[in-house]
């Protein structure tokens, strides 16, 4: 007898007989293993969070492969291989510099989470090659306004008020859910990615281990945040989980 579904994982392009593809469900396995990814917006701002570990004592903390600016105004933090999250980095850098090139103004995030998610989805549909083993969540202001789109392996894309990725997503998305609201300002949106960190990580997360991004509708511009401003909203926050 062989286990259900032998076969029909040696090819991403195969479906099984109950409508699945495994190497995309294997990938979204190791998405759910990584480090936590989180992102929020209300009609003030958006801020994305995320779970960094250090693969070595000597690491130059001030190199991330968790947040990444994509341009002044959107970035992305990510949960998975980060090799395949620096792919689909580099692809969205170029769209949202051909944009400003072609048409001088901002990318629109629905349009970049778009394009990013028909190059992910193409790899579901190619043979010799495999999915991408990453979830990927862009943040940003653009000309409609703050914004945040989760992009899944499969090349599904939605848009969230607050979403998450990886290892205890569920924990990180309630404990937000209990301090948001849409009108709430930047400084909240702040408080509350923090949140989300210790309530989802609480034996890892530490303003050593935690990124911090954030924007606001005054500015249209995303900041990364450094470790003595996550190290103080750190110790704010700390006591309300």
């Amino acid at each position: 007898m062989l286990p259900p579904g032998m076969g029909y994982d040696r090819a991403v392009t195969v479906f099984s007989p109950d409508g699945r593809l495994y190497q995309v469900d294997y990938a979204l396995v190791l998405v759910n293993n990584s480090p936590t990814a989180f992102g929020v917006s209300s009609d003030k701002g958006v801020a994305l969070a995320g779970i960094e570990k250090k693969s070595d004592a000597l690491q130059d903390r001030r190199f991330s492969h968790k947040i990444f600016q994509i341009d002044e105004h959107v970035a992305a933090t990510v949960a998975g291989f980060s090799s395949d999250a620096r792919i689909l980095v580099d692809q969205a850098r170029k769209l949202a510099q051909a944009n400003r090139y072609f048409y001088d103004e901002p990318i629109d995030i629905d349009y970049l989470a778009k394009n990013l998610g028909d190059l992910v989805q193409s790899y579901t549909q190619t043979t010799a090659v495999r999915p991408f083993g990453v979830s990927l969540i862009l943040g940003g202001i653009d000309l409609i306004g703050p914004a945040v789109y989760q992009l899944d392996p499969a090349g599904v894309y939605n848009k969230y008020f607050i979403t998450a990725a990886g290892i205890n997503r569920t924990e990180a998305i309630e404990a937000a859910k209990k301090f948001y609201n849409k009108g709430i300002d930047l400084d909240r949106l702040k408080e509350i990615a923090i949140i989300s960190m210790i309530a989802s990580n609480k034996t890892e997360a530490s303003p050593e281990t935690i990124r911090l991004a954030y924007g606001g509708i005054e500015t249209r511009k995303i900041v990364m945040a450094d470790e003595s401003e996550i190290s103080e909203i750190f110790e704010r926050v700390k006591g309300k989980i």
